[in-house]
C-alpha cells in the first residue's frame, strides 16, 4: 500500500509496527525538514502519528500545550498531543488541511479528516470487510485488489475510534450562518466599505497562513480573478520573506489565459513561470490524468488535464502552491447560479457546493498536484474566510445589470489587481488554457471514452465520483 503512494511523498518514507496497528508515511518535507520525518513519536514514546496535509495555528498550539513537550518543530505533531492529553475531540482546535492516523501504545487508534475535506481519506470499515480490518490510505489505488471493492470514502470533519466508531467533530459550516451586515435594499447599492474591509482582511490573513513553510511558496496563476487576488497577496508576503513569488500558467499558444496570466505577473513582479502544450500532448496525458484523479467524470478530467501539466512545471521550483479553488463556491461565481434569483435560494446552493467540493474539485486539486509530489493550498476555504462568506448576505452575490458576478470580491481588491483582469468576465480553467475545446467530444462518448481508460488502469477500483455520490446523498 506504500508503495503505490511514493509519488505523493518523493522525500522519504516511514513505518512503524504496533500490537495491532500499523502506520506508513511518504514524506513531501515542507515543515522542519530535518526532525519531521514520520510516523512521529510523542515524547513519552506512547503515542504515534502519520498525516498529511498542513496545521496553519500550530504554533499558537505550542505555547498553550507547552513547548517542552514537543520532540520536532512538524506542524503535525500538535494533532497528536491535543489526542493524547484533551482526546480527539480536541482536534477541533486544529486550523488547516489534514487527513491523519493517530495511534497508541495500549491500542488507542484515531483516524480523522479535516472539516472541509480538502485532504483526501479513504478507508475499509472494519464490518465491511471479511477479516475485520480498518485500512485507511490517501488514495483508491493504494488499496490491494481484494478490498477494493469495500472502500468508502472517509467523511469530512470525522474521526473514527474503534470503540466510538464515526463521530463528527466540526463543520465546514458554521451550524448558525447568521447575517454579519444588512442585505442591500436594492441591486445598485453601494457595498458597504466595512464589508469589503472585513473581506479583503481575512484572506489576507489567510494567504499568510499558508504561506507557512520551511521552503518557498508558489501560486498557481491562471489569469483570473481569483488565483489573481491570490497572487497579489502572496507577491507582497514573498517579498517581506526575501523571495519573489514564484507563478506558474500553461496553455496553448493562444490561450487567453496564459496572456491574462503574464499580464499580472509582470505588474505583480512574479517569478513567473510559462509552459505550452499542444491538442497532441493535452490528449496524450488523458489516460494518466484519470489515474491520478481515480474518477472518470468529463468535466473533472477536462479541468484536470491542464492542471496536470501545471502542477509538473511548478513541482520543478516549488514543494507547495496557493490556487484559487473555492472562490466560485463561496462568491457565486458559476455561470448557472445566474438563475437563481432569491436569497435564500443562492445561499442554500452556495452551501450545498462548499460541502460538496472534497469530492470535486479538491480531489482534482489534489490529485493532479500530489501526482508530481507538490502539495496544493486553498487559501479561499480557510475555515474564517468559509464563515465570513456565508454570513454575507447573499443578496450582495445576486447578479443583475449593476451586480456582475463575484462583485465583492473584485471591489476588495480593487487596486491590488490590474484592473484589465479585476474587471475580466470569468472563463472556466480547462476553456481559458485552451484544453476545453481540444478533449471535449459528445457527452456519452466523451465518458464512454474516460470510464475505459479508468477501467483499464484501475481495475477493481470503485471510481471516486461514485464514492462521492454516495457519501452526499
Amino acid at each position: 500500500m506504500l508503495a503505490r503512494l511514493a509519488h505523493r511523498g518523493p522525500d522519504g518514507q516511514g513505518e512503524k509496527a504496533l500490537g495491532d496497528a500499523w502506520l506508513g508515511h511518504t514524506r513531501l518535507s515542507l515543515v522542519d525538514l530535518e526532525g519531521g520525518n514520520q510516523p512521529l513519536t510523542s515524547a513519552d514514546g506512547r503515542w504515534h502519528l502519520v498525516g498529511n496535509g498542513e496545521i496553519y495555528n500550530h504554533e499558537q498550539l505550542r505555547e498553550e500545550l507547552g513547548r517542552q513537550r514537543f520532540a520536532s518543530d512538524s506542524d503535525n505533531e500538535v494533532a497528536l498531543h491535543l489526542v493524547s492529553e484533551h482526546g480527539p475531540h480536541a482536534l477541533r482546535r486544529l486550523h488547516g488541511m489534514y487527513a491523519m492516523l493517530i495511534a497508541g501504545a495500549d491500542g488507542t487508534f484515531v483516524a480523522v479528516r479535516d472539516p472541509v475535506g480538502i485532504k483526501p481519506l479513504y478507508w475499509t470499515p472494519p464490518e465491511s470487510t471479511p477479516g475485520g480490518q480498518a485500512l485507511f490510505a490517501s488514495e483508491l489505488v493504494a488499496f490491494d485488489t481484494s478490498v477494493r471493492q469495500h472502500v468508502e470514502l472517509f467523511p469530512p470533519g470525522h474521526f473514527w475510534t474503534p470503540q466510538d466508531g464515526l463521530v463528527r467533530f466540526a463543520r465546514a459550516v458554521p451550524d448558525d450562518v447568521s447575517h454579519r451586515y444588512p442585505p442591500p435594499a436594492h441591486p445598485a447599492q453601494a457595498t458597504p466599505p466595512e464589508l469589503l474591509d472585513d473581506l479583503r482582511d481575512t484572506l489576507v490573513s489567510a494567504v499568510r497562513r499558508r504561506m507557512m513553510a520551511d521552503v518557498r511558496v508558489g501560486v498557481f496563476l491562471s489569469g483570473g480573478l481569483d488565483s489573481s487576488i491570490i497572487a497579489a497577496i502572496a507577491a507582497r508576503e514573498a517579498r517581506e520573506r526575501g523571495y519573489a513569488l514564484p507563478t506558474f500558467a500553461v496553455g496553448t499558444s493562444d490561450s487567453p489565459d496564459l496572456a491574462a496570466a503574464r499580464l499580472v505577473a509582470e505588474r505583480l513582479g512574479t517569478d513567473h513561470h510559462e509552459r505550452l502544450y499542444t491538442a497532441e500532448e493535452l490528449r496524450a496525458a488523458v489516460p494518466a490524468v484519470v489515474r491520478a484523479i481515480e474518477s472518470f467524470d468529463p468535466s473533472l478530467v477536462r479541468s484536470a488535464v491542464p492542471n496536470y501539466f501545471l502542477s509538473e512545471l511548478a513541482a520543478r521550483h516549488v514543494k507547495a502552491v496557493l490556487t484559487g479553488e473555492g472562490a466560485d463556491e463561496l462568491f457565486a461565481g458559476y455561470e448557472y447560479v445566474e438563475d437563481l434569483t432569491e436569497e435564500d435560494e443562492l445561499h442554500r446552493e452556495l452551501v450545498r457546493t462548499v460541502e460538496s467540493l472534497h469530492g470535486l474539485n479538491l480531489q482534482r486539486c489534489d490529485r493532479v498536484t500530489m501526482a508530481h509530489g507538490l502539495e496544493g493550498r486553498v487559501p479561499f476555504l480557510d475555515l474564517d474566510v468559509i464563515a465570513l462568506a456565508l454570513a454575507i448576505p447573499a443578496g450582495w452575490k445576486l447578479r443583475s445589470d449593476d451586480r456582475p458576478e463575484k462583485l465583492i470580491l473584485r471591489e476588495a481588491f480593487q487596486g491590488w489587481v490590474p484592473d484589465e483582469i479585476l474587471w475580466r468576465k470569468k472563463a472556466q480553467f480547462g476553456d481559458g488554457s485552451g484544453a476545453g475545446d481540444v478533449l471535449r467530444l459528445e457527452p456519452v462518448a466523451e465518458e464512454r471514452a474516460y470510464q475505459q481508460i479508468f477501467s483499464e488502469h484501475l481495475p477493481g477500483v470503485v471510481p471516486a465520483q461514485t464514492l462521492t455520490r454516495f457519501a452526499t446523498a
